[in-house]
């Protein structure tokens, strides 16, 4: 893509797009009050394995899914873990939606977040590849901002630890080609752990 469609993918996924992503932490912030997360280094490791294997990669499968027709939303909300992922997912997909439908006179009905990003990049007939790519970025890019208020990181640092990531996030997009239900998955422990941990964590700054 090298249209005004490119310019619509990176403002639909930057961390300025208002949909409260702010808000959410992924988990991270459990994994930061638990000494999981202590800095740049771990930070990074930590959301590799995330974009690798767990829900980075099964975001991007849900993404490509729903740009190829994927209807059944339900059995998607039934694969999140806990609560508080559900929530993350319903609450940024139903702003996606809204903006896609008020904005861009899409028809893009309120569900998942990569669910309502893979139906709008197909009704602007979007490379998916690179929807999934940009995605990726984007939802790696909230969580270093995230981090940023609660551990010592510093903007040089967070810049480095997405810029690291870089890669990770084209090779999970090339490699979510073609997967289906089936190759949807998570071994990221620590991080489910986290995101269902959170749940009961006071104080904290974030939603999830």
């Amino acid at each position: 893509m090298t249209d005004a469609r490119l310019l619509t993918l990176v403002q639909w996924l930057s961390p300025a797009y208002p949909l409260g992503s702010f808000a959410y932490s992924h988990g991270v912030e459990q994994g930061v009050a638990d000494g999981w997360i202590t800095d740049a280094d771990s930070l990074r490791d930590w959301l590799e394995d995330v974009l690798r294997h767990g829900s980075g990669r099964s975001d991007a499968i849900w993404l490509r899914l729903a740009a190829a027709g994927f209807v059944d939303d339900a059995l998607a909300r039934s694969y999140l873990i806990g609560a508080e992922r559900l929530m993350e997912a319903e609450r940024q997909g139903a702003a996606f939606a809204r903006l896609a439908r008020e904005v861009w006179g899409l028809d893009v009905a309120d569900t998942l977040l990569p669910l309502a990003v893979g139906r709008a990049a197909a009704a602007l007939k979007m490379e998916v590849g690179a929807v999934a790519a940009v995605y990726l970025s984007g939802f790696v890019s909230n969580l270093i901002a995230g981090a940023q208020r609660l551990m010592p990181l510093g903007q040089t640092g967070a810049q480095r630890v997405h810029a690291d990531l870089h890669a990770t996030c084209l090779s999970v997009a090339a490699e979510t080609e073609g997967c289906g239900l089936d190759d949807i998955l998570s071994c990221a422990h620590c991080s489910e752990i986290a995101a269902m941990r959170h749940e009961t964590l006071q104080p904290r700054l974030f939603t999830t």
